[in-house]
């Protein structure tokens, strides 16, 4: 059987984003730290997403705009999400809100996890987040991984411009017990959609 597919999601789009080291860091972990699950990263540059301007949800009428589509055929290939979430004023992105709302039916029923960072470790935007994925009929993972203002400066070119090895000690625990729990979340979800077939 194939291994579980899960996306690692790049939520910012600016031109001087800092998620770029986040990103590559956390992917080179999972896959060290995880052998149970394949991931990808997805990156929403890659992806010429417009305002949301459809009918509806396409819970509810297919989307007209072949950019949406192509967006909900990327997110449907994956099993569950981990984000990578950059806090801007105690919330996600715009463009993260606006790519969550793209799609309905392809997040359905899939575990989300996420990588913060930002004031006090991102937690106000992975809220946010929590929130909307639920509303999205996801399944958000307790654990979550916090890049804290501290070691947000170590790294960060604002700051010392550090290696993410420079931090790592104090995000490994919580990384592991992030991708525990999506495993299990994975598996379960998984099995489940395949009963619904």
């Amino acid at each position: 059987m194939a291994q579980p597919k899960i996306a690692i999601i790049i939520s910012s789009t600016r031109d001087a984003r800092f998620a770029d080291k986040p990103a590559k860091w956390l992917l080179e972990s999972a896959k060290a730290k995880c052998e149970d699950l394949s991931f990808e990263l997805v990156d929403l540059r890659d992806f010429d997403l417009p305002f949301f301007n459809e009918k509806a949800s396409n819970a509810h009428v297919e989307s007209e705009d072949d950019r949406a589509v192509k967006w909900q055929e990327k997110v449907g290939e994956f099993d569950g999400y981990i984000f990578l979430v950059a806090e801007y004023n105690r919330s996600i992105t715009g463009a993260l809100k606006n790519a969550l709302d793209q799609a309905y039916k392809e997040w359905n029923h899939k575990p989300l996890a996420l990588m913060a960072y930002g004031s006090v470790g991102g937690t106000r935007a992975a809220e946010h987040l929590r929130t909307i994925g639920i509303e999205l009929q996801m399944v958000p993972v307790r654990s979550g991984v916090h890049l804290g203002m501290g070691d947000f400066f170590k790294v960060s070119p604002l700051g010392e411009d550090k290696p993410m090895s420079e931090v790592e000690d104090n995000l490994n625990s919580s990384l592991e017990g992030m991708l525990k729990d999506l495993v299990w979340w994975t598996n379960a979800t998984k099995a489940a959609r395949a009963k619904d077939k």
